[in-house]
């Protein structure tokens, strides 16, 4: 069922909760890009108290709506305007598109299957499968595009004083520092970035990944994400640690044809993660959109600075 879209925040403005893995979106349908959503609006949507609560929102914009996404409106309808919690704006959000491919699916706004969605890092292909067995929505993998592994030398990450670790610079066309550790709890508590040096290695913030073992092809990780803090699960933070396993494990498929999987468990659930032979990472693992509801005029008029 495609439910309506209503613009006029004079009748309040619809909204949806999602998850994937655990990592949590407020979904905002704003198919012809008319909404005002300034920093402190996706703050206070996303705080967990006094708002509805997230780790980002996902903005639903038709491509050619949006100035950004109209060069890849011939190849995607729409566009994933993804906002991190605390407003700013973020290239890609592996667990959001998704979430946001689910909605597009649930609402009737795109086919089970095979679709495209436009975001700040390109298009990205993603394939909604149908339900299970059981009835139980299947899972969504989506394309994440190749990894860029820039320079890593002299990249340390630390925390609470601790001495400094090397890190695998990482690029999902967003920023990541992955740190193999032998503990989980030598992240520390991540309400703040840990320490990333050099600065200039990460001029616009950077995502970290503390990593352990859990077998063969097998690993956990936590993550701060830039803008977010710690959250459940990072996708493109699962991607950019498989890559920088595969390469710790002598795995690469561009140089040797064989592709590789491995299993990241992340704290909200598991994600199944590919590099193919000729780049590619695609990322497997559950999408849910659990509510919908309509947000209230006042509130948002408040929360966008009108008077």
């Amino acid at each position: 069922m495609t439910h309506a879209q209503h613009d006029d925040p004079d009748g309040g403005v619809p909204f949806l909760k999602g998850h994937g893995t655990e990592n949590d979106f407020v979904i905002l349908p704003d198919h012809e890009g008319r909404l005002d959503l300034p920093a402190a609006l996706v703050a206070r949507l996303c705080d967990r108290r006094a708002g509805i609560g997230g780790d980002g929102v996902l903005r639903v914009v038709r491509s050619a709506a949006h100035p950004e996404a109209a060069p890849m409106a011939d190849r995607a309808e729409w566009f994933m305007d993804y906002r991190n919690a605390d407003g700013s704006v973020a290239e890609m959000c592996g667990n959001g598109v998704r979430v946001f491919a689910r909605h597009l699916v649930d609402e009737g706004l795109a086919e089970p299957g095979d679709l495209a969605v436009a975001t700040r890092a390109g298009v990205r292909r993603v394939h909604v499968a149908g339900p299970g067995p059981d009835g139980t929505p299947g899972d969504v993998t989506v394309d994440m595009g190749r990894a860029v592994l820039p320079d890593s030398t002299g990249v340390e990450v630390s925390v609470d004083g601790r001495a400094p670790r090397p890190a695998r610079n990482v690029n999902m066309g967003n920023p990541h520092a992955v740190v193999f550790v032998d503990g989980l709890d030598e992240a520390g508590d991540l309400f703040r970035p840990p320490l990333v040096t050099p600065p200039a290695a990460y001029p616009d913030g950077v995502n970290v990944e503390f990593v352990v073992d859990r077998g063969p092809r097998h690993v956990a990780l936590r993550v701060h994400e830039r803008g977010s803090g710690e959250t459940r699960s990072c996708g493109t933070g699962a991607c950019a640690v498989m890559v920088a396993a595969a390469r710790r494990d002598g795995h690469d498929p561009a140089a040797d044809g064989v592709p590789v999987t491995y299993t990241v468990d992340v704290p909200g659930g598991r994600l199944v993660i590919t590099e193919h032979p000729d780049g590619r990472i695609t990322m497997a693992g559950p999408a849910v959109v659990l509510a919908r509801g309509t947000i209230d005029a006042g509130w948002w008029r408040a929360g966008a600075g009108a008077h």
